[in-house]
């Protein structure tokens, strides 16, 4: 059985693996293999728990590969204070992603950081918990 911890980023997932590496009958990573492709992408050993904030993106292929064979575990932070850390780093990372050329396009400039990190973490959440 694998362990999947879904988050928005920025809400103690490295903390949560870096516990997890004690456990002794379990292998644990974060954002392990995220730059494969294709099956390759989902090909966590037997008995993993990772964390990896992108796989909320990739929930279908996710259960697709698993199914029944995955542990779901949905690591929150209060959205604001997710948020305003994510405002401390707008220029980069996943939020940099989410608004320039990605999820969100030709948004204005001077749209309030935090309401767009607020976006975002209001995004992944809905995504997680459906």
């Amino acid at each position: 059985m694998n362990i999947f911890v879904l988050c928005t980023c920025r809400c103690g997932s490295t903390t949560f693996i870096r516990a997890s590496e004690h456990i002794t009958n379990y292998t644990a990573a974060h954002e392990s293999r995220t730059n494969k492709l294709g099956l390759d992408r989902f090909n966590y050993p037997i008995n993993h728990i990772e964390a990896d904030n992108r796989l909320s993106w990739l929930l279908g292929r996710l259960d697709r590969h698993y199914g029944d064979n995955a542990f779901y575990v949905h690591l929150r932070r209060e959205d604001t204070a997710t948020a305003q850390s994510f405002v401390k780093r707008y220029d980069g990372g996943i939020i940099k992603a989410y608004r320039d050329m990605g999820i969100l396009m030709r948004l204005h400039p001077k749209t309030d950081p935090l309401a767009v990190s607020l976006d975002y973490c209001n995004t992944v959440n809905s995504n997680i918990e459906h």
